[in-house]
């Protein structure tokens, strides 16, 4: 236990100094087994964990990111965004929903928070403006938003975790569906709290006709044509997680280049963009599972699940506990790092007190969620000030706040009621 707590010092005291967190993890790792082994079982155990990045399954990780890139080319958020806006947006606050309900739709085609905040940026933030919405309040809602990417599948970060703990990927993308409807609706219940106290914050923008209604809903079919393809075919047992990933991304392709947005210097952009997404995912995946080998040779798993029975510690109160320390860990930490280091930890003391890994899976991504629009390092937050310069951090801030507060109250009832999440993966049979 004291050797796994040095460890996590001394990769703190490295990320302190600017040494990039794969890093960090991967020297401390490696330090650590050559310290309580040896030399020879550090190279081993190292060259092993790279090895394993080789893994047929983790080969679903790029071909989602590619798909995701290519819908973001393509241009689909607009429409999305319409179409929320029409049914919507003459509300009081309504543009705020609609960015939030077509944060959600974007997501479900592209799997990545920070892709789905900067792009809704650059979509629905001049309509707010042209409406007279408070620039705290406007990006409040965008960076809020874009957390619903890696909840609603697909999501990049539950295929890590599924592969990670061997469940199946397929489960955590229907127990996903539930609580990534019920964080939209939250989201929107906040957008509608917050301008009843104060309407200034969002005016109502102009009502749109029925007819502009159903033009509306006639111009997202793309979006809704390839989600129903990639997971009903999932779920329909027609292919695996990895040829559905491999059949988005031909299908976002396709669309790029349907629509004429896909020239030969903007599919170099995204191949190029997307190697580098990838290339960064694995080398922090490669650091972690080096950290993770090294705390888990010393006794701290056992020593966790030792400390609960020794106190009698009530599981939930463990699992509340749990969460509050990614919360913590999110102040600090990037999202990936965080959960790919933890999870080796924490997944042994939950399994051990009778909760479902599937549910757990989902908690740990709301956590993260949490975590993405959270001080000081919300990695969204950050995202947005990059996309809207003329928009000072502490004003994003401000108006992230009560989307915050509805994500706390739903990850209690998420805990309260493990059924809202693992729901939908029995009724399939998953």
């Amino acid at each position: 236990m004291i050797e796994a707590l040095l460890g996590f010092v001394a990769m703190f005291a490295l990320m302190t100094l600017r040494v990039p967190i794969a890093f960090s993890m991967a020297v401390v790792g490696f330090a650590g087994l050559w310290w309580m082994r040896s030399w020879n079982a550090a190279v081993a155990s190292t060259t092993t964990e790279i090895l394993d990045i080789a893994k047929y399954t983790l080969s679903v990780v790029p071909l989602f990111v590619l798909m995701g890139n290519f819908v973001t080319r393509a241009g689909m958020s607009r429409e999305l965004y319409a179409a929320a806006y029409s049914f919507i947006g003459h509300k009081r606050g309504g543009l705020a929903m609609s960015t939030v309900m077509a944060c959600a739709g974007f997501g479900a085609i592209c799997g990545s928070s920070i892709a789905t905040t900067a792009t809704m940026a650059r979509v629905s933030m001049p309509e707010m403006r042209r409406f007279g919405y408070r620039d705290s309040f406007a990006a409040g809602a965008i960076a809020a938003g874009g957390t619903l990417g890696i909840l609603i599948p697909p999501s990049v970060i539950m295929v890590l975790y599924a592969i990670m703990t061997e469940q199946s990927i397929g489960a955590l993308f229907a127990a996903g569906v539930v609580p990534g409807i019920m964080a939209t609706l939250f989201y929107m219940a906040a957008a509608a709290i917050v301008t009843a106290r104060n309407p200034a914050l969002g005016p109502p923008g102009e009502r749109s006709s029925w007819a502009e209604r159903l033009a509306a809903l006639k111009a997202i079919w793309g979006v809704l044509v390839l989600f129903g393809i990639v997971m009903g075919g999932m779920y329909g047992g027609w292919f695996t997680p990895t040829e559905a990933a491999g059949i988005g991304a031909m299908g976002g392709f396709l669309f790029a280049l349907v629509r004429g947005t896909l020239t030969w210097p903007v599919l170099v952009d995204i191949l190029v963009s997307s190697a580098r997404t990838t290339a960064m995912l694995f080398t922090i995946l490669i650091g972690a599972s080096v950290f993770a080998s090294f705390a888990n040779f010393t006794s701290m798993p056992n020593d966790l699940k030792d400390f609960v029975e020794q106190f009698q510690i009530h599981p939930i109160a463990v699992i509340v506990a749990i969460c509050f320390v990614y919360v913590l860990l999110g102040t600090a930490m990037e999202e990936l790092s965080m959960i790919l280091l933890t999870v080796p930890i924490f997944f042994p003391l939950v399994t051990h007190l009778g909760f479902d890994p599937i549910w757990f899976g989902v908690l740990i991504v709301c956590v993260v969620e949490i975590g993405m629009i959270s001080p000081p390092v919300g990695m969204n937050v950050f995202v947005l000030r990059s996309v809207l310069p003329d928009v000072p951090t502490s004003q994003i801030w401000k108006g992230v706040m009560p989307f915050l507060y509805a994500d706390i109250l739903r990850l209690g009832v998420l805990i309260a009621f493990p059924i809202i999440t693992l729901w939908l993966p029995k009724t399939l049979g998953l």
